[in-house]
């Protein structure tokens, strides 16, 4: 499976709220419907926290969900 890398997505000047840690970018496994897919996303070095920022939740994340759903 290849990475799927996001621009605009970078994890420059992102914090972990809980950890008060930079965010870093790293490869991520996200499942939805069975479909697996590995993207690479500002990711938490200490606690593991994932940011999904909101341009991709609504915008390209949005786009995939409606079309396994279509299948």
């Amino acid at each position: 499976m290849s990475m799927i890398t996001v621009p605009g997505t970078g994890a420059d000047g992102w914090r972990c709220g809980p950890c008060d840690e930079d965010m870093v970018m790293k490869p991520v496994d996200l499942t939805y419907l069975n479909s697996q897919f590995n993207v690479e996303l500002p990711v938490c070095p200490k606690c593991g926290y994932v940011l999904i920022p909101e341009q991709l939740a609504l915008g390209k994340m949005h786009q995939v969900e409606q079309l396994l759903e279509d299948k």
